[in-house]
């Protein structure tokens, strides 16, 4: 999905995949790079594996990208709209294209004709946030953007929308985990080693700064569990030294094969406020058990942000120290899984076991 947002939608269209959900219908497509066909999100042929589907917010985007439209769920022919995608559709196209403009619910409803009410409580239903975050989210991605491709700071700050320099550091730089002009340098003078060991769910990643661990990362190659660890910081000095954190990887191999109850790690991880928040009450889950993304929702005194709990889950950097694997659907089937479903499910095997 070629949009500055495209961060903050994969997990939230993913999830729609999943759930075969028709209300996301005309919202958006996906397409599958293994049969080469694009389809609804309600589509009920099998579900394909994670790293073969992109997202595209058109119809005509997938097709020009050399994709076909599905036999099954037949995207390209006339349908009713869904009331609900479209009006999403407008909210997000009229935020995506006024990032500048203070955007509140009043001036949304006035350029939509509807009341902030309906409007407020339409759009989290879908996306799980209010438009406000959501307006956020794509300030951050644009600024993001801007430090990536080279732009000096106050440049990246103008084009995503930022009103002031303070507001920028107030809101983004949390987020970034680093200053703006750091992570327009890729993250240059961040100094992390990591080290690769087999364990019982395939090859295992563990990266640390001089603070504590910042990444924990399941595989099935060294080659892609190093290029994706290099890929949002390409100048941070990553260096590769097994020996310095055997103490680490032992405990977390030692811990999947059912040896270890408990693991002690210290973490150097960044995070927004709700993510902490979520992150925190997952540690409190005990070994062997579950909640569902709706009882954590209701857990942090967020009942309504079960989308937001679940993009929280895919977005955790740290697999087993934060043990998102422990939360399902409602319905106690295993939901997503950021390392895959497949070891989600034996994670849960074994520690029930």
């Amino acid at each position: 999905m070629p949009s500055e947002e495209q961060s903050f939608w994969d997990a939230n269209f993913w999830e729609a995949v999943l759930r075969h959900d028709a209300r996301m219908d005309g919202f958006f497509y996906y397409a599958v790079l293994t049969s080469g066909v694009y389809c609804r999100p309600s589509c009920a042929a099998r579900r394909p594996r994670r790293e073969n589907v992109l997202f595209f917010r058109e119809r005509w985007e997938a097709e020009r990208a050399g994709f076909r439209a599905c036999l099954r769920c037949r995207p390209a022919a006339p349908s009713a709209a869904n009331p609900q995608a479209e009006l999403v559709r407008r909210v997000c196209r009229f935020i995506e294209s006024h990032l500048d403009e203070p955007l509140t619910l009043e001036t949304l409803g006035r350029e939509l004709s509807l009341s902030p009410f309906h409007l407020q409580r339409t759009f989290k239903s879908l996306v799980g946030i209010a438009p406000r975050a959501y307006a956020d989210a794509c300030r951050l991605e644009v600024l993001k953007r801007g430090l990536r491709r080279g732009d000096a700071v106050t440049r990246a700050m103008v084009d995503a929308g930022y009103s002031s320099s303070s507001r920028l550091y107030e809101r983004a730089a949390s987020q970034l985990g680093m200053a703006p002009s750091a992570y327009r340098e890729g993250g240059a003078g961040a100094a992390i080693r990591y080290g690769i060991v087999d364990s019982a769910l395939g090859k295992l990643l563990v990266a640390a700064t001089p603070r504590g661990i910042c990444a924990i990362r399941f595989g099935d190659s060294r080659r892609a569990l190093e290029t994706g660890l290099r890929e949002e910081f390409p100048n941070s000095q990553i260096e590769r030294d097994d020996p310095a954190l055997v103490a680490w990887t032992s405990q977390l191999v030692e811990h999947l094969a059912g040896r270890r109850d408990r693991i002690d790690l210290p973490l150097d991880i960044r995070a927004t406020a709700f993510q902490r928040l979520v992150w925190e009450h997952l540690r409190s889950i005990p070994r062997g058990g579950t909640e569902s993304y709706s009882a954590v929702a209701r857990a942090i005194g967020h009942p309504k942000a079960v989308r937001a709990v679940a993009r929280a889950c895919a977005a955790n950097p740290v697999a087993i120290a934060i043990p998102c694997h422990r939360v399902e659907r409602q319905d106690g089937s295993p939901g997503g899984y950021r390392w895959g479903i497949e070891r989600k499910q034996r994670l849960l095997e074994a520690e029930r076991r």
